[in-house]
């Protein structure tokens, strides 16, 4: 069977990233005889060089006709102060649109090998396996009016629906029966209107899944509650802008923001991107983490291919590497003995060598 997968280098370090991501399908691909089928498109300041947008048509309809769309990253300071509509950024929120996935899943791992890598106490974030399900398509990102006269004022509108906030919930409900079967919903229902509805919805669509243990959080104080004492959480659901930058956040848990990935899902097509962003300083030094790239392509096998197996192959090879002390710049903060410093290609070596062991291992025991 063919799986059509359309690419998205971006800017900055994304294709260096993409690159390695590509390498670890490729791998996949050659070991199990899946036919992979690579598109590669343009997308964000590349794009708007190359053809005057930041989506160009062709990127879009790439996009809407693949079995799955990996994306690297976008972002250039030299469109900073770009007219809206040609920002990078511009083009990424246009394909969320177009591919229509509504929920944004962003796995949180504390790996054993990395627990001394964060600012925090390594007993506080050791055994840390949280999922922070982002609504993506409404909120302060996407409602309507919204308006900015340059030097005087600005305003942006904050809308959703009950309809939209349901069905986000329910992703978050069906999640967490696949784990701890825990939620927590966060808003800011004491002072927002939108947040009010979202507890009012997410509240009804809790007693549909008695079996799972939910509860609200404001904002504020699961921010604070999210560094220190992140244990207790298993998924958590929250509105567009709060996702964000809590999942952001919640890369210090993990050591650093290289190594998250993320999976949008509910559209026509699903979308796969690491949270960073295109990281311009860095681009082109060899130094960039591919690790979060690597994991969104597991994802992608996961939830848009249902690879299950060959997913957890890839998750369980990056565990590998790294207790095996393998490092990229990101992920030297409070390096031990053994621990030893490597380029964004040689860690993608690294994982696809101990992918093939793993996949090696896995085959024999199925064999015996």
């Amino acid at each position: 069977m063919a799986y059509r997968i359309t690419v998205l280098p971006g800017d900055g370090i994304g294709p260096e990233v993409t690159r390695e991501a590509l390498r670890l399908l490729g791998s996949i691909g050659d070991l199990c005889g899946y036919d992979f089928r690579f598109t590669e498109k343009p997308i964000g300041a590349i794009a708007v060089r190359q053809t005057g947008s930041p989506l160009p048509e062709e990127t879009r309809e790439a996009a809407l006709d693949a079995d799955a769309v990996l994306l690297g990253a976008v972002g250039s300071p030299e469109l900073d102060r770009a007219p809206a509509h040609l920002r990078p950024e511009a083009g990424l929120l246009a394909l969320w649109q177009a591919l229509g996935g509504f929920a944004n899943l962003r796995p949180i791992v504390a790996h054993e090998a990395l627990a001394g890598c964060t600012p925090l106490r390594p007993e506080a974030v050791r055994g840390t396996n949280l999922l922070i399900v982002r609504e993506l398509l409404g909120g302060l990102y996407f409602s309507e009016p919204r308006g900015h006269e340059p030097g005087v004022s600005a305003f942006n509108t904050m809308r959703y629906t009950a309809p939209e906030i349901e069905r986000v919930a329910r992703v978050a409900f069906q999640a967490a029966r696949g784990r701890r079967s825990r939620v927590a919903s966060v808003d800011k229902a004491n002072v927002l209107e939108t947040s009010r509805l979202w507890r009012e919805v997410v509240s009804r669509v809790a007693r549909d899944y008695p079996d799972v243990t939910f509860e609200h959080y404001y904002v504020d104080s699961f921010a604070l509650l999210l560094i220190t004492n992140p244990l207790r959480f298993d998924v958590v659901v929250t509105e567009n802008l709060f996702g964000d930058i809590l999942s952001d956040e919640a890369a210090v848990l993990s050591g650093s923001l290289g190594m998250l990935a993320s999976a949008t899902v509910g559209g026509s097509v699903d979308l796969f991107e690491p949270v960073h962003g295109s990281a311009p300083d860095i681009a082109g030094t060899g130094t960039a983490n591919p690790l979060g790239a690597i994991a969104t392509a597991a994802l992608l096998l996961r939830h848009a291919l249902r690879l299950e197996n060959e997913a957890a192959d890839i998750e369980r090879a990056i565990e590998i590497v790294l207790a095996e002390g393998w490092r990229t710049p990101d992920l030297l903060r409070g390096a031990g003995p053994g621990v030893r410093r490597v380029s964004t290609t040689e860690m993608g070596t690294l994982v696809e060598r101990a992918l093939s062991d793993v996949m090696n291992m896995r085959h024999a025991y199925h064999a015996v």
